[in-house]
């Protein structure tokens, strides 16, 4: 008997048993598109992540205040105050170009009737290119470093997810309010008025796209700061310098100060990306083996079903090989079927749901996923080698079967 008529055999004794077939194929194809779903995903989340990473200054340390002390009845207070002592000092250290403070809190922002939550940046405005080298701005956009009453509206602030129509635009006058205990431990807001004298165009960075920016005196005395930073943005002389100035912060301030850089940030996404992956992985792997559970149950109900046609086969002069190959070619029919269309509606799912991740989530963008043609080989030949190995058995035992006892059973 030669291969194609092995493969017609095989076929035709599928399409007699279609509903228990289909079942069994759907085994397969749940495994292998869930693999390739997620590993689409993932790769497509780590790329999105370190372009979002990419867009940030490089040669930025970022600076904020480290281990907190606590003490009895539930006091803690922060370890360092970042100060102009500290900007000076920071500033002194070799390979330091220029430190930057930055304070920052929540206000709520008026806007034609319209109140929106959004975070505050208060620096030069000047320097927002040291953090976002790309950052660029609607037309008629001007930055007023010295102008308390100037302020720059991120992306999402002015154009609010659900909003048919901006917001916020270029000129408008705007209220800030920020909301305090004061000493006397009533709850107080402080407002003040503003003109947008800039919007800026989406960046990719959440700390800056759902953000205002406003200069440092104006945001001092919002905040009511007290000239207290709560961040320092350091930059390096240049961006292979990056960690000999994080190593000189780190030696003079210790745990007492947090110290951050966007490479940093990338390696522990990719780390923790990793880790996921992997769990990815052998959750699609315990679905494959659920799947070949299935074709091993299939094939040996087929067994037992067709004893009398094995029989009859044997007794006619086909052989145990010939008996077994058979076998195997249904196992790898199921496999190569279920494993094809497994990788068809894993690429279609991924795309489905990698555009709606970011639905009705303020801020949040879709995520392409990104499939390589290697990952999606490897996902086809361990779904259709399962698949084999699956029907190793019920093979064996169909070939194995005498024809003498296969004929007189009923």
């Amino acid at each position: 008997m030669d291969t194609s008529q092995l493969f017609v055999l095989a076929f035709n004794a599928l399409t007699e048993r279609k509903t228990r077939t289909i079942l069994t194929i759907l085994m397969v194809v749940v495994g292998s598109s869930l693999i390739v779903v997620l590993n689409g995903l993932s790769a497509g989340q780590t790329n999105f992540v370190k372009e979002q990473l990419n867009q940030l200054g490089t040669d930025v340390v970022n600076v904020s205040t480290g281990q907190r002390s606590f003490r009895g009845g539930g006091d803690s207070s922060s370890s360092i105050t970042l100060n102009s002592v500290v900007v000076s000092k920071i500033n002194s250290l070799p390979y330091v170009k220029e430190v930057v403070p930055v304070y920052s809190g929540s206000v709520q922002i008026t806007s034609q009737g319209n109140t929106i939550n959004a975070s505050v940046l208060s620096m030069n405005p000047e320097k927002l290119f040291i953090m976002l080298p790309k950052l660029e701005f609607v037309e008629g956009s001007v930055i007023k470093p010295s102008d308390q009453s100037a302020m720059l509206v991120g992306y999402n602030v002015a154009n609010p997810p659900g909003s048919s129509s901006a917001l916020i635009v270029v000129g408008q006058t705007v209220k800030a309010s920020y909301s305090y205990v004061g000493e006397d431990g009533k709850q107080q807001k402080e407002t003040r008025s503003f003109i947008v004298s800039g919007v800026m165009q989406q960046s990719g960075s959440n700390q800056v796209d759902r953000a205002i920016v406003i200069n440092s005196d104006a945001g001092n005395s919002l905040l009511r700061k007290q000239s207290k930073f709560n961040s320092l943005m350091v930059q390096a002389d240049s961006s292979d310098l990056v960690d000999v100035v994080q190593k000189e912060i780190t030696d003079i301030y210790g745990s007492t100060i947090g110290v951050s850089t966007a490479q940093s940030s990338l390696a522990f996404r990719e780390t923790f990306t990793s880790g996921i992956n992997s769990f990815i992985l052998s959750v699609g792997m315990i679905a494959l083996v659920v799947g070949a559970v299935g074709i091993i149950t299939t094939l040996y109900t087929s067994v037992t079903e067709r004893i009398r046609e094995i029989g009859t086969m044997k007794a006619i002069g086909a052989q145990s090989s010939t008996i077994l190959s058979l076998f195997l070619v249904e196992a790898l029919l199921i496999g190569v079927l279920g494993s094809t269309s497994g990788l068809v509606v894993g690429i279609v799912a991924g795309y489905s749901f990698g555009s709606s991740l970011g639905m009705g989530l303020p801020g949040s963008s879709s995520i392409a996923p990104i499939y390589l043609p290697m990952d999606l080989l490897n996902v086809w030949l361990i779904s259709t080698g399962l698949s084999i190995v699956a029907g190793i058995l019920p093979a064996l035992k169909a070939s194995r079967l005498p024809p003498i006892v296969a004929l007189r059973r009923e």
